[in-house]
């Protein structure tokens, strides 16, 4: 697939791929001359330079790969705080980071868990930018 053409429709863009994830479908791209997959997708490979990426549907399902517990939050998100973010590996072998719904304390490097897909917070709504505010988040939920 080539990246001529491309609209916020494209799964390969960050509007697409967040309205493919609103409808239930996680889709990663996927080099076709390297096999790297890209999260979210995007036209180009970050591994190779390939134009030549094809979108896939991902499995949810992972293991925490790093992870980290923020106390320092930005101001919208103080209350929160803490939480724990995770960079976590897909079964397909694509990364993405996300929050996880666990305290720090009970997570642990290879931990299984899934991706789930909820409508964002107030305080989410006020710091997203104008064209982000309809995108859903994605959180980590240990298995």
């Amino acid at each position: 697939m080539t990246d001529g053409g491309l609209d916020a429709t494209d799964p390969r863009t960050l509007p697409g791929f967040f309205d493919a994830l609103a409808d239930g479908d996680l889709l990663g791209g996927v080099c076709a001359d390297c096999g790297q997959v890209l999260l979210p997708p995007r036209p180009a490979c970050y591994a190779c330079g390939s134009h030549d990426v094809d979108v896939e549907p991902q499995s949810r399902e992972g293991r925490v790969f790093s992870y980290t517990e923020i106390h320092a939050a930005p101001p919208a998100f103080a209350a929160d705080a803490p939480y724990t973010v995770a960079v976590v590996e897909l079964a397909d072998g694509g990364r993405l980071l996300g929050r996880v719904t666990a305290d720090a304390a009970d997570v642990a490097i290879g931990d299984p868990v899934e991706l789930t897909v909820r409508e964002p917070t107030a305080a989410e709504r006020e710091v997203a930018l104008e064209y982000e505010t309809g995108w859903p988040v994605h959180v980590f939920e240990p298995r």
